[in-house]
């Protein structure tokens, strides 16, 4: 299965450090840079996520021969690029932050450049996707008249997720769903465009009544009122525009009134890529088969799970030249690569903070149950709830990398909640696995995983290994 990614790309540069003192010059932070990274950003980004999660994935885009254009090439190794030239330079987005708050953002180069032509390699890559996903950001590829009457005709038969922008130009109609957030939706319903280049894609789209409609309002945020202007404007399938923390809403061509789809509640520092990692899950999801109200769930849970796990400060450097990541990490679809291919899905979970012997024997044992094993990781707030305020002694992203680095383990699935029950019905495992102290005792969530067929398994348990113990012995000797 390959995904094209289409549209705009540029670089993002984070300068990191601390700030300790106010600059003699004017009252303003004088941040000690500590720190620098680049990465991909834009269309770039979602395709740096989809690769990271397994998936053969092609950007197709346009890249500047500039300094900036080559460390964003280096960025993106490990991803096929399809890309024409551009004579105006590299946008770059340069963000400082001291510690985890940002103090200022600086942009160059990022407005936008007359519409830049496309090759026919650009065109093959995106004629031969199975699922399409547009991350316009407002530098004028999507307005190509070439792209976007391919665009059109491809609607029909490939899903395409359309991530629009407001300087960006509207979908071409029959899209499969357009995923404005809710300041995007706003400004896009108050001031509709039709380009030349859109109107040379107007033809009908077979979907449905485009007339205006009773969009529900939604008392706090107009949402679902917004969303009705846009998808009669727009005339894709559907649009999903997300809220934030509340999650997002839902509505479809005759498909009733807006659906809001809950999204759970985790911390968030940064909240830069949200967008980007929910399109890339939706068009993951509705290539797999998924209806468009399941797939907006998962993208939407997805997207929490990315911030929770510290959004793109989280991902890791691309892969040197020639390598190549093994497998993919992301919990939801290795689960379902594995059914698909008749394998059978074990999963378990706990706090893990000091990772021992107790656990790597429980772990291993769980693994020969079936093909895969995904470890359900409780957040850092979520231990900090069930051990106290001291605890987790390691934060959630290093218990996942060591988890990670063992054999037996294939995915890691970190949620916020006390118990993994929520985690559990999006999973589905085949096999809940929980330590044999609970020998003799009905699980409690044997319930829920009786409920799709699964069944509840019991390993041996460590009694003298604990991380509690482990904890008290090194204080003995600090």
């Amino acid at each position: 299965m390959r995904i094209v990614v289409v549209g705009d790309v540029l670089l993002d540069v984070d300068l990191s450090g601390e700030a300790t003192r106010l600059s003699p010059d004017a009252p303003v932070p004088v941040v000690d840079v500590s720190g620098i990274r680049r990465r991909a950003g834009g269309a770039g980004l979602v395709a740096r996520m989809l690769a990271e999660d397994g998936w053969p994935v092609t950007l197709v885009t346009v890249l500047a021969d500039d300094d900036a254009g080559r460390q964003l090439e280096e960025a993106l190794s490990g991803v096929r690029i399809v890309s024409g030239p551009t004579s105006f330079p590299t946008p770059v987005k340069t963000r400082v932050r001291a510690g985890s708050h940002p103090v200022v953002r600086f942009d160059q180069g990022c407005g936008r450049t007359p519409v830049p032509d496309v090759t026919s390699a650009m065109l093959r890559a995106v004629e031969n996707a199975e699922a399409i996903i547009v991350a316009d950001y407002g530098r004028g590829l999507a307005a190509n008249p070439q792209l976007r009457e391919l665009l059109a005709r491809l609607a029909d038969d490939v899903p395409i997720v359309w991530d629009p922008h407001p300087a960006g130009e509207a979908p071409v109609p029959g899209v499969s769903v357009v995923t404005p957030n809710l300041s995007e939706a706003h400004k896009l319903s108050q001031a509709p465009k039709l380009s030349q280049a859109h109107k040379l894609s107007q033809a009908p789209k077979g979907t449905g009544n485009t007339s205006s409609r009773p969009v529900g309002r939604d008392s706090s945020d107009g949402a679902g009122e917004v969303a009705g202007i846009l998808l009669d404007m727009w005339r894709s399938h559907a649009v999903l525009v997300t809220t934030g923390e509340r999650g997002a809403v839902l509505l479809r061509q005759r498909g009733g009134a807006p659906r809001r789809v809950p999204a759970p509640r985790v911390e968030v520092a940064d909240p830069c890529g949200a967008g980007d990692r929910l399109a890339a899950s939706l068009a993951v999801h509705l290539v797999g088969g998924r209806d468009l109200e399941d797939a907006a769930m998962l993208a939407v849970h997805e997207a929490a799970d990315f911030l929770a796990a510290g959004g793109v400060a989280s991902l890791p450097d691309p892969p040197s030249p020639g390598k190549r990541r093994h497998r993919t990490t992301e919990p939801l679809l290795l689960a379902r690569s594995v059914r698909e291919n008749g394998g059978m899905v074990v999963a378990t979970g706990g706090c893990f903070d000091l990772l021992h012997a107790g656990h790597v024997r429980s772990l291993a044992a769980a693994r020969e149950l079936g093909d895969c094993l995904i470890v359900c990781l409780n957040a850092d707030d979520s231990v900090r709830r069930l051990k106290g305020e001291q605890r987790p002694i390691m934060n959630q992203q290093d218990r996942a990398e060591l988890l990670l680095a063992l054999e037996c383990v294939d995915a890691v699935m970190i949620f916020g909640e006390d118990t993994p029950e929520t985690a559990l019905d999006r999973l589905r495992p085949d096999i809940w696995v929980k330590g044999g102290d609970y020998r003799g005792a009905r699980l409690p969530e044997a319930e829920l995983v009786e409920s799709w067929g699964g069944r509840c398994v019991t390993v041996p348990y460590h009694p003298a290994r604990s991380t509690t113990g482990l904890a008290d012995a090194l204080a003995k000797v600090s």
